[in-house]
């Protein structure tokens, strides 16, 4: 379970989510330093103090920091302070970031482009181990469709597919997945009898006034109880969480 905040906002706000997701049951504390917006004008991250914060986070509840790397000469920086170095949706095909995380020897979170099919998503994933990093996990983030009642659809059938063609652990995000705080929940139970290796979840303490995704962020008292219900389809579908 990977949790925390779309964006680190602030010091105060990124280390109450960390202690409340840790709490609940998380392992990853997740937030962006850097991050990429549809518009230039939008809040683009803290970049350095963001991962500062993160790092502290870290230190205070011992969660693994999971953040996006959006660029090649980001990934010393971020290699610096992260435990995980995700690849986003955006950059899936950015085959120079690719070859420059695999080069990082750090744990990747790779994540499916919004358009990609399963065979590009491997392709990806590729890149990153050919330059000798095996660490690679695949995260199912939604793909766009014709669908307007969601952000993005959710292929739930690529978790048992990817686990069939491929070794590589299998990660969910359903709040990207799906754009929809309600729906989180669900997919997320889903996710967890559909066989998927880890959840990343948007986590947020305050979702109405977040700087960026508050309309899929859950709250923390949402997650705790998010945490308790997946224990009991786990154990149900012969799972441990």
């Amino acid at each position: 379970m990977i949790a925390g905040p779309c964006s680190v906002e602030s010091k105060q706000q990124t280390l109450e989510i960390a202690h409340a997701v840790k709490e609940a049951g998380a392992v990853g504390l997740r937030g962006g330093a850097f991050k990429p917006r549809t518009s230039p004008y939008a809040f683009q991250g803290l970049a350095e103090k963001g991962l500062q914060i993160l790092a502290e986070a870290r230190e205070q509840t011992g969660l693994a920091i999971v953040t996006e790397v959006m660029a090649v000469d980001q990934v010393k920086l971020v290699t610096d302070y992260a435990d995980v170095l995700q690849v986003g949706a955006r950059n899936m095909q950015n085959f120079n970031l690719l070859n420059a995380v695999g080069e990082a020897r750090k744990p990747v979170l790779l994540k499916r482009g919004m358009s990609a099919t399963l065979e590009e998503f491997l392709l990806a994933a590729e890149y990153i181990m050919s330059k000798g990093n095996s660490q690679v996990m695949l995260c199912e983030r939604g793909i766009r469709t014709y669908e307007e009642y969601v952000r993005n659809t959710l292929a739930l059938a690529a978790v048992p597919e990817l686990h069939r063609v491929s070794h590589l652990p299998v990660v969910i995000d359903p709040s990207q997945g799906t754009g929809k705080n309600h729906l989180v929940d669900s997919m997320c139970r889903a996710a967890v009898a559909a066989g998927a290796d880890g959840l990343i979840i948007e986590v947020h303490n305050d979702p109405e006034h977040a700087m960026t995704d508050g309309a899929q962020s859950i709250t923390p008292k949402q997650f705790d109880d998010m945490m308790k219900a997946i224990r009991r389809i786990a154990l149900a579908v012969d799972r441990e969480v």
